[in-house]
């Protein structure tokens, strides 16, 4: 009997087809968000759900499927899904690192120099008809990229993308922050020196957030970090929302507390705090930092190996490519 497999979001329809050859599956392909009752609802049955950033999966949804033996989590992060009620049921985890690094290490520079330069206020001055009345030669100045310090909080696969390109790209004296520093040779490869939290705050010029999110770095950039800020400096949150106290950055963005921002990730997502809509000095999208084709169709691939895998399916069976809690591997939950 073919197991049953939950595809809780749309996805490229070719990749979904993989699944299909090998479980009966139910997918989404008009995308709607469920509620966590309608999706434990719709995993009745199943043996395994590939989920996204939107799906809650805890221990209330695991004990109401009891059939449920992996979650295949599409992203690096998972801060949506409850690791230790997964590993203590016995249900595995995966997660698709790697395939995303640079396209998201694009992005985050891409919304920098946005932010740095005005360019979403500059487009509204063209919109709104302003360029035709006024273009003084001191308007919509805003900052330099090149030369000036990029500090980067959180130093993995993403933050030294980030940092080599700072450094090698645009001339930029790169400092960081991690829980822990760096091994030397990796500092060497990204021009990067290690910094406390309260020198990253005051010396950076453009603060760029890649930490994961958990309950430690949650509001870790909150109104004290945001008072130790220059004036003149923009912070970009391509980490989760949760790590930047949206609340916070809005009202000293309000005061010209810092120049800039550009937000890729919002708390409550995807509302974001009115306060945020309200300052023009802020660049917003919406969790688009993966978001080319190429990538996002090397995400689901991943996610799709990853659940093929688990099931116990094909030449890789039982060795998924990259779990999150393998010690579970063997010792999947049976059946119920």
């Amino acid at each position: 009997m073919r197991a049953s497999v939950l595809v809780t979001r749309a996805s490229f329809p070719d990749i979904v087809e993989r699944l299909r050859a090998h479980f009966d599956v139910t997918d989404n392909p008009s995308d709607t968000l469920w509620t966590q009752d309608e999706l434990i609802e719709r995993l009745q049955g199943r043996q395994a759900a590939l989920t996204a950033g939107s799906d809650r999966i805890d221990a209330r949804l695991l004990d109401a499927c009891p059939q449920l033996k992996a979650v295949c989590n599409i992203g690096v992060g998972y801060n949506n899904v409850d690791v230790a009620a997964c590993t203590a049921r016995g249900v595995l985890l995966t997660n698709t690192p790697d395939v995303l690094t640079d396209t998201t290490a694009d992005f985050g520079f891409a919304l920098m120099m946005a932010a740095a330069r005005r360019i979403t206020e500059s487009e509204h001055f063209v919109r709104e008809g302003k360029w035709v009345t006024t273009g003084r030669f001191d308007m919509l100045l805003g900052a330099d990229i090149h030369g000036s310090t990029l500090g980067i909080l959180g130093m993995g696969r993403i933050g030294q993308a980030i940092a080599r390109r700072g450094a090698l790209g645009f001339g930029m004296k790169v400092i960081y922050h991690n829980r822990t520093p760096l091994a030397p040779e990796i500092e060497a490869q990204c021009n990067a020196c290690y910094v406390d939290k309260d020198a990253l705050m005051r010396e950076s010029d453009h603060l760029i957030v890649v930490v994961p999110y958990s309950a430690n770095s949650h509001h870790a950039i909150g109104a004290a970090e945001l008072k130790q800020m220059k004036s003149s400096a923009t912070l970009i949150n391509i980490a989760r929302g949760g790590v930047v106290d949206d609340a916070a950055l809005a009202a000293v963005l309000k005061e010209g507390g810092i120049a800039a921002a550009g937000l890729d990730v919002f708390e409550g997502e995807p509302r974001v705090h009115p306060e945020l809509l309200a300052c023009r000095n802020v660049v917003l999208t919406p969790h688009i930092g993966s978001a080319s084709v190429a990538t996002r169709r090397a995400m689901a691939r991943l996610c799709v190996d990853n659940l093929i895998a688990a099931m116990g399916v094909g030449p890789d069976a039982g060795r998924p490519p990259t779990p999150v809690n393998p010690e579970v591997l063997g010792e999947l939950r049976a059946p119920a």
